[in-house]
């Protein structure tokens, strides 16, 4: 993940970058697979070839959608927990801006989940392009798991990539729960079960060197 410099936009890429917000809305709401270029020409108040102008096709458009989201997602959670102090507490700063802007697309659903859903069983470029976005993510998860050892946060023995797949579940629970049960109680239990998940693996430490009486 790199952050990039932004310059302004002419009115093409001005028309282009409104065309991607609304395509990700709609995306965001019916599914990668429910964004056409027709529905999103009426939304827009456009005609089809004037959509067409900007994106060659529909999968091309479909894979910018992914790149947006994936640039708002790298803006609202990695970039602002590089912030935190390396380590645990950059660790902690990505869960906790996880969790949350998880919570702020629940009335529309995370690109990411929702585009697994889609696309599990389905090969092509989208699929490709999904699957890489999301182990970026789970890489760069690892990496401050890693530090986190480094700094000695956690003790040595902890499993950076297991530590990471109970953090994905936990989210994903979240996820499940907030949109599909409505459970009003599962951001919190998204936090309680990161700090339970910490607590365990801190606790490897005392057991890998338990005390002798002396």
């Amino acid at each position: 993940m790199s952050e990039t410099i932004q310059k302004p936009l002419r009115k093409g890429e001005q028309t282009r970058a409104s065309i991607l917000e609304t395509a990700l809305e709609l995306a965001s709401r019916e599914g990668l697979e429910g964004l056409t270029i027709g529905v999103l020409a009426d939304r827009m108040g456009m005609s089809k070839s004037g959509v067409f102008a900007h994106f060659g096709s529909r999968e091309d458009l479909q894979i910018d959608v992914l790149k947006l989201y994936n640039h708002q997602f790298e803006q609202a959670v990695f970039y602002p927990s590089l912030r935190a102090p390396r380590g645990l507490p950059r660790l902690q700063s990505l869960f906790a801006r996880w969790v949350e802007r998880v919570s702020q697309e629940i009335a529309s659903g995370c690109i990411y989940i929702s585009g697994a859903v889609e696309y599990d069983d389905r090969p092509g470029p989208i699929r490709d392009h999904l699957v890489g976005m999301v182990r970026t993510w789970q890489l760069a998860l690892q990496r401050a798991a890693l530090q986190a050892i480094e700094e000695q946060h956690l003790p040595a023995p902890t499993d950076a990539q297991q530590l990471v797949f109970e953090m994905y579940g936990l989210v994903l629970a979240l996820h499940h729960d907030a949109r599909f049960i409505r459970s009003p109680d599962c951001v919190q239990r998204a936090h309680a079960g990161f700090e339970r998940l910490i607590a365990s693996a801190r606790s490897e430490q005392t057991h890998s060197h338990p005390k002798t009486s002396t």
